[in-house]
C-alpha cells in the first residue's frame, strides 16, 4: 500500500528524484559519473537523477544476511558485483560458525541473482572502478540498507560514493557522512517519522517498473 499526504513536499518519485538531480549539478556531464539505485524505490529516483546528469544507470542490490534462527538480525550484507559484508562484532558475539555464515549467503545470492536477471535482462553491471557513483534511494529512515550499500560499494574499488536521497532523518546523514565521501539530502526534517511521509504518492515501486526504468535508461545512453 502507498500512502498519500496532499502537503507532502514531494510529488512522487519522479519529482523527488528531478529535485535530487538539481542538487548534484557539480556532477553533470562528466564521464566519470554513474549512478546506482536502490531497489525498488530507489530506481525511479535514480532515473531521473542520471538522465538529468547524462550518466548511465544501474541498479545495485543488496540482501541482508540473517543471522540463523533470527533472520530480522542482520549479521551482514552481499550486494551487486559478488560482495560480502560481514558485522563481525555480531559473528563473534553469537558464535556464527562459518558454515552458517556460508550457508545464509548462498541462499541470499541465489535471491540477489534471481532479482539481478529481472531487473537488468541479462545487461551486465556496470563497472564501477575508479568512477564516482552516485548511489540513489527514495529516503533514508534506519540507514541501514544504505550503510550495507555503500561498504560493498567501497570493495568494488570507485574513486568516490556519494549517498544522494531525498529526504533523511538528519542524525542517519550525519552517521554516513563518515563512511562516505559525500552525502547529498534535500530535506532533513527535525521531526522524521517514515520516508513515505514525505510523499504525496509513496506507491509501492513494482519490479516491473524498475525493469522499465533500466530498460529506458539503457535505451537512450548517457546524454
Amino acid at each position: 500500500m502507498g500512502s498519500r499526504t496532499s502537503d507532502a513536499p514531494f510529488r512522487d518519485r519522479v519529482d523527488a528524484g528531478r529535485r535530487l538531480a538539481g542538487r548534484l549539478g557539480a556532477y553533470a556531464g562528466r564521464e566519470d559519473v554513474c549512478v546506482l539505485g536502490l531497489p525498488r524505490g530507489g530506481v525511479p529516483v535514480a532515473a531521473e537523477v542520471a538522465a538529468a546528469l547524462g550518466a548511465p544507470l544501474d541498479v545495485f542490490v543488496v540482501r541482508k544476511l540473517g543471522v540463523p534462527g533470527h533472520e530480522e538480525l542482520a549479521m551482514g550484507a552481499i550486494a551487486s558485483g559478488g560482495v560480502r559484508v560481514l558485522n563481525d562484532e555480531t559473528v563473534d558475539a553469537l558464535r556464527i560458525a562459518p558454515a552458517e555464515i556460508e550457508a545464509a549467503t548462498a541462499r541470499a545470492a541465489a535471491e540477489l541473482r534471481r532479482r539481478e536477471d529481472l531487473y537488468r535482462g541479462g545487461r551486465p553491471p556496470l563497472d564501477v572502478r575508479g568512477r564516482s557513483v552516485i548511489l540513489v534511494d527514495d529516503g533514508l529512515a534506519t540507514g541501514s540498507t544504505m550503510r550495507a550499500a555503500a561498504a560493498a560499494l567501497r570493495r568494488l574499488g570507485p574513486a568516490r560514493t556519494v549517498v544522494a536521497v531525498p529526504v533523511a532523518a538528519p542524525e542517519r546523514c550525519a552517521a554516513l557522512r563518515e563512511e562516505v565521501d559525500e552525502v547529498v539530502c534535500v530535506l532533513l526534517p527535525e521531526s522524521f517519522y517514515a520516508v513515505g511521509a514525505w510523499y504525496e504518492d509513496f506507491s509501492q515501486t513494482t519490479d516491473g517498473e524498475v525493469r522499465r526504468c533500466l530498460d529506458g535508461a539503457a535505451r537512450a545512453g548517457p546524454a
